[in-house]
């Protein structure tokens, strides 16, 4: 029979052990080894039956242990101590507090920032992620954590989770939904002061109310709370909008996202109204899945009688505190709904005070040259909702300024005002405690934990002074433990495909701890190309059971429950594994998740990623396994192609190296494409990579490897660190973003939002008005022909700007190398100073030098463009005026 209701009977833990259940919910467990440890001391056989889960440890501990446990001194005492030392952790001074110190008594720094995301990775425990967006979403609350960055979590918490993967006989994926009960879990339930759920409401049409409970998830110093609306006062079918990560149709999708963003809000409110946790100064929303939230916040002001902001005013306000991350590098990968469905959804009785539909629709429009109209993008919303953007690598930067230049008409990409902050992994969480260890007997714990956690050391210096014999014992240890548990998960995954244990002999030899072992895992996609190692399978084979200088690799991933195509991809290499003749030295490993990754990343010498370029954002599963000594292999993309230096790894030449230039994916050339980055993959295995590890001195060690995995640690390690990430984030982006937000929101004679209110009044007058401005008149002293180097043009402007005041604009002589067309690269932008007042015909002159600063083919123009102190970049508005024969005359349309 099957039980009409679940629930939850948990352990009554004797007094004196009661400090457990506070170590338990909070998930700084995760990453601090001694609270670990300490857990699995209570019983290991539990524990490891668990899955290193302390709050079912504590809930399947037999009485008698607990009993046994409360009269241990011993045990009692690291209990005492570990307890204590967490409250430090949660109230002393970190980074942040010492970060810009304040100078006039209040800090430059934001009071608190709201983090959203629609998926967190923060322990295998709390199975709440897919993927890399989950994972880096989860590290930047752990890093934020460590460094004292005041930063509260909005997500999701999908009582379904992600998909549990395994593997049909024929090695089909196939995908099972575990119910997540949240009483097993390191969360507990938001409450009003009477003990009552909160309760956050959001309006649906037809007069039908979305309603849902917080979660809370203590993640060290940073609450991260997740909205739930399997809740009874909810419909069958509402209760069902969070039942599963990146599940369901286009409106369940959108309900979701409604939710997180709207909802999301309200539960932080709601949270600090119970809490007295400061209010978020800035609202960073993680890619667009959350982008709703500017529009909850836009509406807070309209509807507040004291503050009374218009639509305009309240979205400048908005804007100048919200910073936008793009992590997708492909239009394909950005949420668009229907807007007719929006519609639906933002009109009538679902409506939000203050916020037209017309206005909605608006900043979701794909109003660009290409674009559709019918759809409503998240990603343009987030844009225009946002001051401040960035991509997660430098290269990723490029793109997405490229991607998304249609919102700034006129401006070449490299001008579109979204910057980079390059990805960054929690090292406490991914490095393995014996890499931990090693450095630590040369350079010192404290110092260790202290270069693991800030990020603020170029170099790793210590780690140099670490003997070779000791690096090559660690990496043979840590490919012993991956080995063990490959064999392990091996004869599991064949078990669910209904194998019997006399069939699985063969899994005891799996895989050798002396043997160079090359991993590769990730999502499956088609740009990730999982399957371009099987491109030339003899070649393939031969790499594998080379006779003196063998290859064997580990291989995991999972595809979307929808995406029968990475499914195929998935199903091939499988097959290919199967074979009796390879299968002691490839292994497709199912259910890929953070549990396995602990494993994967120190246990491989290699961490292959080829990734059609430049599709991969970021991929900061590379980062994890460099921070255990693992090289790199790697397509040059996403932070990749910012750090090889040529000794920390290898870069795989591409199709653009190779003379095909960019490719069109569907394209014929694509096969050909694949053909050579596959053929330039398997040279470098076999000539540089396995030629380098094999090659041993006469005291057999392989100096020259050493010699790169100790270079990766010292140069690499500092560099892919969270505490990095989110240092950058606070000093670069958080910082300003506050400031404007209060400069905006600062009152003046009386009046609430003087800033936002001038602000919006002045970009009405200006959009109105740009039609009328030009470049009447350009000259320059000197010749037309060669010039020479170090000389300088004296430049002279005429402009009209039509009711425009010269304190609107500036204006700008733009210079640099040109092309066969034209075309300016390596700008160079001067600012040109008006000379006296109007002319007769109310034309407004400019003056200025030009210094010719570069030899070759050079060229210059002239454009004009709107400036308020109060504006991020002068591209903000998308406005820009060019001498009349130049192209790009065009008014943007940027909300």
């Amino acid at each position: 029979m099957k039980a009409i209701r679940r629930f939850t009977v948990r352990t009554v833990l004797p007094e004196q052990l009661q400090p457990l259940h506070e170590l338990a919910l909070n998930l700084r467990w995760s990453w601090h080894p001694e609270t670990r440890e300490l857990f699995r001391s209570v019983d290991p056989e539990v524990w490891a039956a668990v899955g290193e889960d302390p709050v079912r440890l504590l809930g399947e501990v037999p009485a008698a242990r607990l009993a046994a446990l409360a009269a241990d001194r011993r045990f009692l005492r690291r209990l005492g101590d570990l307890a204590d030392d967490l409250r430090d952790y949660l109230s002393g001074p970190r980074w942040y507090q010492s970060a810009l110190p304040p100078g006039d008594g209040s800090s430059p720094l934001p009071a608190a920032i709201a983090y959203f995301s629609p998926e967190y990775g923060i322990a295998a425990a709390l199975p709440q992620y897919s993927g890399g967006l989950g994972i880096l979403a989860g590290d930047h609350l752990k890093a934020a954590s460590d460094l004292g960055v005041p930063v509260i979590g909005v997500g999701l918490f999908y009582r379904h989770g992600y998909f549990r993967q395994s593997l049909s006989r024929d090695g089909w994926q196939l995908e099972r939904y575990p119910l997540l009960d949240p009483d097993e879990l390191a969360v507990t339930l938001l409450r009003e002061a009477d003990g009552s759920p909160c309760r956050v409401d959001v309006a649906l049409p037809a007069g039908r109310t979305l309603a849902a409970h917080v979660w809370r998830a203590q993640v060290g110093r940073v609450p991260l709370l997740l909205l739930d609306s399997d809740i009874e006062s909810n419909s069958a079918a509402d209760r069902d909008v969070t039942d599963r990560l990146y599940g369901g149709g286009s409106e369940h999708r959108l309900l979701q996202e409604i939710l997180l963003g709207i909802g999301g809000v309200r539960a932080v409110r709601t949270y600090c109204r119970l809490t007295g946790h400061p209010a978020p100064e800035v609202f960073h929303t993680n890619e667009g899945h959350a982008g709703f939230l500017g529009l909850e916040r836009i509406r807070e002001l309209c509807a507040d009688p004291q503050e009374g902001l218009d639509f305009a005013a309240a979205l400048e306000a908005v804007r100048a505190g919200t910073l936008f991350t793009t992590h997708t590098p492909v239009p394909a990968g950005i949420d668009r709904f229907d807007r007719d469905l929006v519609a639906r959804h933002f009109g009538g009785d679902a409506s939000l005070p203050g916020v037209p539909v017309e206005q909605v629709l608006a900043l979701g429009a794909e109003s660009w040259l290409g674009g559709d109209p019918k759809l409503f993008n998240m990603a343009a919303m987030g844009l225009r909702l946002a001051q401040r953007a960035n991509g997660v690598s430098t290269l990723h930067g490029e793109v997405s300024r490229a991607m998304f230049s249609g919102l700034w008409p006129g401006f070449d990409a490299a001008e579109v005002p979204i910057t980079s902050v390059t990805n960054g992994v929690h090292a406490p969480t991914w490095i393995d405690p014996a890499v931990v260890r090693l450095g630590a007997g040369e350079i010192g714990l404290e110092r260790a934990e202290d270069a693991m956690t800030t990020g603020e050391s170029k170099r790793w210096t210590g780690l140099e002074r670490i003997g070779n014999a000791d690096v090559w014992e660690l990496r043979r240890t840590l490919r012993a433990q991956l080995v063990d548990e490959a064999r392990t998960r091996l004869r599991a995954s064949w078990r669910q495909r209904g194998a019997g244990d006399a069939e699985l002999g063969w899994v005891s030899a799996v895989l050798d701890p002396d043997v160079l072992t090359i991993g590769f895992a990730r999502r499956v996609p088609s740009y990730k190309r999982l399957t371009l190692m099987l491109r030339d399978q003899a070649r393939l084979r031969s790499l594998l059971l080379h006779p003196t200088r063998p290859v064997q690799i580990v291989v995991a991933g999972k595809a979307h429950p929808a995406d029968d195509g990475g499914k195929r991809l998935i199903q091939q290499l499988v097959a290919f594994a199967d074979d009796p003749a390879v299968r002691h030295r490839i292994v497709f490993l199912p259910d890929y998740d953070m549990a396995m990754a602990k494993h994967l990343y120190p246990g491989c010498d290699v961490w292959l990623n080829n990734p059609l370029r430049p599709l991969e954002a970021c991929g900061t599963s590379g980062m994890k396994a460099a921070l255990n000594g693992c090289l790199n292999l790697s397509i040059l993309d996403g932070w990749w192609d910012e750090w090889h230096d040529g000794q920390n790894g290898w870069a795989i030449p591409t199709a653009e190296t190779s003379g095909l230039g960019r490719l069109d994916p569907d394209s014929v050339e694509a096969e050909r494409r694949d053909d050579i980055e596959a053929a330039a993959l398997y040279d470098l295995i076999e000539h540089q990579v396995a030629a380098r590890f094999y090659d041993r001195g006469a005291d057999g060690l392989p100096h020259r490897w050493i010699a790169m995995v100790r270079h990766t640690l010292v140069t690499l390690g500092p560099k892919v660190l969270a505490g990095r990430m989110v240092r950058e984030y606070v000093e670069r982006l958080y910082a300003p973003a506050a400031a404007a937000q209060r400069e905006l929101a600062a009152p003046a004679a009386g009046t609430a939002y003087a800033g936002a209110r001038e602000l919006a009044a002045w970009k009405a007058r200006v959009r109105e008005a740009w039609p009328s401005v030009r470049v009447e008149h350009v000259e320059a002293d000197g010749p037309a022909e060669a010039q020479e180097l170090g000389s300088a043009l004296e430049l002279r402007v005429q402009v009209s700007l039509g009711p425009l005041d010269p304190t609107d604009v500036e204006v700008q002589v733009v210079s640099g190398r040109v092309d066969e067309a034209d075309g300016i690269s390596d700008a160079c932008v001067h600012a040109l100073k008006p000379t006296g007042g109007p002319d007769l015909d109310g034309r407004q002159r400019y003056e200025g030098s030009l210094e010719l600063c570069r030899t070759g083919p050079f060229g210059y123009t002239v454009r004009v463009l709107p400036a308020h102190p109060l504006l991020a970049s002068p591209a903000e508005l998308g406005l820009v005026a060019l001498p009349a024969e130049a192209a790009g005359m065009d008014a943007g349309i940027l909300r």
